[in-house]
């Protein structure tokens, strides 16, 4: 049958599974496999792209790129099963690790109009322990705190409260399944700053209040849980971590400012190995 007499979309659809089929079948060869053998194979799948770029001539230049942007996406799953398959090797690896933090400070219930949003970036290592099970300590700058919505005769706006620490989270990371895992453990960390800012309903700062803060506690601990996604050597994920000691000092105007509250972090993140 004429390709030109097919119906564009039953072409794409062709094209696309026929990417699917062939994506999973590229390989190494095995060990002892007959060279030959895996030569030809390999030809076949020649042939097979050769016959898809002539039956792509009579597709539309916008439909020519969803199917290529779909072989992209098989080939690269291909290539997250072959990480997945090196790194049952059980080697460690370092890498560097960002994100966004959604922060807040409770004392029962978290509200979350008091929201505020903040950053992370870091170090990890990954340290496998056995199949499927890997030690994972981090040191990260985090930004957390929480912030104020007010509308007076003074004017409209919010108060954001700053606290930021040097983090050192502690995680065991379970493999569930390909390339997906969930992450569990606890973290400490020590106050670096404390900073108020006034900001304006445009997002102007209208002023800066720094505080002293030995007159907060330091530190702080608490725990941990979250998902990651394996993409190479890239992970992406969600945590949320959960404060159990409180921000402020029982009896000093930082424990009276903050009504003895604790932090709350809600945060997604993106980790590269090197």
């Amino acid at each position: 049958m004429d390709a030109r007499n097919i119906p564009t979309d039953r072409r794409i659809l062709f094209i696309f599974n026929l990417c699917v089929r062939k994506t999973y079948q590229t390989r190494l060869p095995r060990k002892g496999e007959n060279l030959l053998h895996f030569l030809g194979d390999k030809l076949k799948i020649a042939g097979t792209i050769f016959s898809t770029i002539r039956i792509m001539n009579y597709i539309d230049s916008a439909k020519k790129i969803l199917v290529i942007l779909g072989c992209l996406i098989t080939l690269n799953i291909e290539a997250q099963e072959q990480q997945t398959t090196n790194e049952r090797k059980l080697t460690a690896k370092i890498g560097v690790k960002g994100g966004l933090n959604f922060t807040n400070l409770y004392v029962d219930n978290v509200k979350d109009e008091n929201m505020k949003l903040g950053g992370n970036v870091g170090l990890f290592a990954k340290i496998p322990l056995a199949k499927g099970l890997s030690f994972q300590p981090e040191l990260l700058y985090s930004m957390k705190g929480s912030q104020l919505n007010y509308n007076n005769v003074f004017g409209s706006g919010k108060y954001r409260f700053n606290l930021d620490y040097v983090e050192i989270p502690l995680l065991a990371v379970i493999n569930v399944a390909t390339n997906f895992n969930i992450q569990l453990g606890g973290y400490t960390a020590f106050l670096a700053s404390v900073k108020v800012k006034d900001v304006d309903q445009n997002g102007n700062i209208r002023g800066v209040t720094e505080f002293n803060k030995n007159d907060f506690q330091t530190f702080d601990y608490g725990l941990v849980g979250g998902l990651g996604f394996d993409v190479g050597s890239v992970t992406l994920g969600a945590r949320y971590s959960y404060g159990l000691k409180e921000v402020g000092k029982n009896g000093t105007l930082s424990g009276n400012i903050t009504q003895n509250s604790k932090n709350s972090a809600f945060s997604l993140f993106l980790g590269i190995g090197l």
